[in-house]
């Protein structure tokens, strides 16, 4: 199984400049734990997760003065659509981190997460399960 048959599509771009509050309130509504975020000035893409919000929150600090561009991971490890679930998830491993930007050509396509991982391999698994059940059966 590939990275593109578990990434989510839905990709949040957002700027540096946007609030802690800001990006937790869009990344709520799209029920997604990460957004890209683009800063025009170096032409760069970086990524903030639902974890650097709340190792923000949890340090004290106020949602509404932090911005992106403070908590932005802009060291990012990057997946391409063709690489295995397999592989990716041990760049997550390796890294310590929890969700893959996923780049085709010139920009994002989409994000991939643990979570996406773990549900294709749960549902390849289940399905490996109902065959082998059937041949027993039969």
């Amino acid at each position: 199984m590939l990275v593109r048959d578990a990434m989510s599509t839905v990709v949040l771009t957002i700027g540096p400049a946007h609030t802690l509050r800001q990006a937790a309130r869009l990344m709520s509504a799209r029920r997604i734990g990460a957004a890209v975020v683009l800063d025009p000035d170096t032409s760069g893409l970086g990524i903030l997760t639902e974890r650097d919000i709340l190792n923000s929150v949890g340090a004290g600090q106020d949602p509404d003065r932090e911005t992106a561009h403070a908590h932005t991971t802009t060291d990012v490890v990057f997946a391409a659509p063709e690489w295995t679930l397999d592989e990716a998830a041990a760049a997550m491993s390796h890294g310590g981190f929890r969700h893959l930007i996923v780049l085709d050509g010139h920009g994002p396509v989409g994000v991939v997460s643990v979570r996406d991982i773990i549900r294709c391999w749960v549902r390849a698994g289940t399905r490996g399960a109902r065959q082998d059940a059937g041949m027993l059966a039969g």
